[in-house]
């Protein structure tokens, strides 16, 4: 199939060329043939003029000398002298009608048989002139004959001549192209392979320039492309172990609720249970008692904030909104210093679980990050699904802390940018962050949605 494609090029390409010196052809034919059939019709017609001219000249002469003969004894004996005249055919009559003479067929390039569509061209009508003498008639016809045998000579030599040069210049130029269009078999077997999935396939360096810069964008399309599948897969694996971490978490959640906490419970109850029989006959075993169940009660407070990190609560229950709402306001009750601002516009009830832990997740990251290194006094948490217009989820995160240098800042080692970049573009989304030192850092989140109802 890629050789029938080039051929086809390569044979549209020369059947072009091929009819455009076939028009020249014609063309130049046309000139020649017409400058043939107006030499022909000059030339006869000065033959002619000059023979009636010298025919003339004799009737003259003998009709001032009758001593000589009679005319037209004169004129037949002066051409049976005179013999073949070219381009004219020259016959004589008595006053009976008699032909008394008729001058020979031309005998110029006797040899020479133009064909008839030649000779249709070039002829001309001839012309008859006649004289009228004593004892007789004199016509003079013209006759284009052996002019268009030796026009047809000519033409001849030029047609084989312009014929040999059309199959050479075909020849040449099928040729020419075959080696010229020879890089069309490859880039064709180069797109069909990538078609077919093999984006590893790759172009040589060709000597035409525009086969070199196809070859070369082809190439850099295929490098695109292999990097496109190859951070595909990387997002879709980022994804799966983003997928296991948080289906751990939930089980690890779950653990330390259920069993954990039914011990804990146990542990106070038992202990509060000492503390009161023991209240008045041991004192000692009493306090001893109600350390343990204050221990029980920090242990249980330590362990909701595990499993609020591990996998929150209300996230499953209420929806992403209601999860944020619920970690700022435990964010803020643990940093008094610091203020808060949470907006949230748009239905987010569509969303599935992914987008919903991976936002929580991101937004997550990003206070923390904040609390621990930025000193803030203020963060600003900003949430959007505008379903009408963009049809997408933007988050923004920004606080008025030390900020950083981005030029100098390798995201690719800070594990918390990365995380969150990783989580944003496993949702097929963009990630963005702008931060200067001194001026705080504000990080974007767009996240392209579609409508999880259709």
């Amino acid at each position: 199939m890629q050789k029938s494609c080039a051929l086809s090029l390569r044979f549209r390409l020369n059947l072009l060329i091929t009819l455009l010196l076939l028009v020249f052809m014609l063309a130049v034919g046309w000139v020649i043939v017409n400058d043939t059939r107006v030499s022909i019709r000059e030339r006869v017609e000065a033959a002619t003029r000059v023979t009636v001219q010298l025919l003339d000249t004799v009737i003259t002469s003998s009709a001032q000398n009758p001593e000589a003969g009679y005319t037209h004894d004169v004129l037949r004996e002066f051409l049976q002298s005179l013999g073949y005249v070219r381009s004219n055919q020259i016959m004589l009559y008595d006053l009976r009608g008699r032909l008394l003479y008729q001058s020979p067929a031309s005998r110029f390039r006797a040899d020479v048989t133009p064909p008839q569509w030649f000779i249709h061209l070039v002829s001309s009508k001839p012309e008859t002139i006649q004289r009228y003498f004593h004892y007789g008639t004199l016509l003079v016809i013209s006759n284009d004959a052996g002019s268009i045998r030796e026009a047809w000579s000519g033409v001849r030599q030029l047609l084989w001549v312009g014929l040999s040069f059309f199959v050479l210049l075909n020849g040449m130029v099928y040729w020419m192209l075959g080696r010229w269009l020879r890089p069309v078999g490859s880039i064709l077997g180069a797109i069909k392979r990538m078609e077919q999935g093999d984006l590893a396939v790759r172009l040589p360096s060709f000597n035409q320039p525009e086969f070199a810069t196809i070859g070369h964008s082809l190439n850099r399309m295929a490098e695109s492309l292999g990097a496109e599948r190859e951070l595909e897969e990387n997002r879709q694996l980022t994804h799966l172990i983003q997928q296991h971490i948080e289906d751990e978490r939930r089980s690890l959640a779950r653990e330390l609720h259920d069993e954990l906490g039914q011990y804990v419970t146990a542990i106070k109850t038992f202990a509060v249970a000492i503390a009161n029989k023991t209240r008045a006959p041991m004192p000692e075993v009493e306090a001893h008692a109600q350390t343990i169940a204050a221990a029980a009660n920090h242990i249980y407070d330590g362990m909701h904030n595990i499993v609020r990190q591990l996998r929150p609560g209300a996230l499953d229950d209420l929806g992403l909104a209601d999860a944020l709402r619920e970690a700022v306001a435990v964010w803020s009750a643990q940093n008094a210093n610091i203020k808060f601002s949470l907006n949230i516009a748009g239905d987010f009830s569509v969303l599935d679980e992914t987008f919903n832990i991976n936002l929580y997740r991101i937004v997550q990251e990003a206070v923390t990050n904040a609390l621990r290194h930025a000193r803030a006094t203020t963060i600003e948490i900003g949430l959007s699904h505008e379903v009408s217009s963009t049809h997408a989820i933007q988050l923004i995160i920004k606080d008025n802390g030390l900020g950083m240098n981005m030029n100098t800042v390798d995201q690719s080692r800070h594990f918390g940018l990365l995380g969150m970049r990783e989580r944003a573009q496993a949702l097929r989304g963009s990630f963005n962050v702008d931060s200067a030192p001194g001026q705080g850092t504000s990080i974007l989140v767009t996240i392209p949605v579609e409508n999880k109802h259709e």
